[in-house]
């Protein structure tokens, strides 16, 4: 089973603290998604975020190629709180420090109101062993968020969860999980790649 995951494009309104508020794609955000994944397509099901940043793509490439979608509402990005639609330089302008302290510890200083990290770790690796159990037959793109990708990668690569935002995705970025249960030397979830602006040529390989 091949589980490709990709991060939205850019929103309109560009870089903030966006979590779960739902903008949709800016121009840019569209050719980025359409430019990462071009004329791929080895997956048998799509499964997105419902936020329309990521549901309103992931529709149009299931109907370009007659895929079958699933909207999983665990995907959702974190919560941000109060940090929720500003960007860093409008933070930093309130507290020099916040950005350095929630970054070096995300959970003693997350922001107010915000989604506990421990939280935000349960429902999504709920929504992923599920999705993992349901379509462990398939070759699956799931577009999300980059809080999803890095929660996940980092428990594919066992790193403790506050060690997650060390991991950067970019707009449009791409990571490859490989996950061969019946497999005696490697029964748990590879990463394969992460990062890549493209799909590679070997398709789902």
């Amino acid at each position: 089973m091949i589980i490709d995951l990709i991060r939205h494009g850019e929103p309109v309104g560009g870089r903030r603290y966006r979590g779960q508020t739902d903008d949709p794609l800016s121009e840019t955000g569209w050719r980025q998604m359409r430019s990462s994944v071009g004329d791929a397509c080895h997956w048998s099901r799509i499964v997105t975020s419902p936020l329309q940043r990521c549901e309103a793509f992931a529709r149009e490439l299931a109907a370009r190629h007659n895929l079958q979608i699933e909207a999983e509402p665990r995907f959702r990005e974190i919560g941000f709180g109060i940090w929720e639609g500003r960007s860093a330089q409008e933070l930093l302008e309130e507290n020099p420090h916040c950005l350095k302290d929630f970054y070096r510890d995300p959970v003693a200083s997350r922001p107010q109101n915000a989604e506990f990290l421990q939280a935000f770790h349960d429902r999504v690796m709920a929504g992923w062993r599920d999705m993992l159990d349901r379509y462990r037959d398939h070759d699956v793109l799931v577009v999300c968020h980059a809080g999803v990708m890095r929660m996940i990668i980092s428990q594919v690569l066992g790193m403790p969860i506050p060690h997650m935002f060390r991991i950067e995705v970019p707009n449009a970025g791409i990571s490859r999980i490989r996950w061969e249960p019946e497999h005696a030397s490697r029964p748990e979830p590879q990463l394969l790649f992460h990062g890549l602006r493209h799909f590679p040529d070997d398709g789902g390989a």
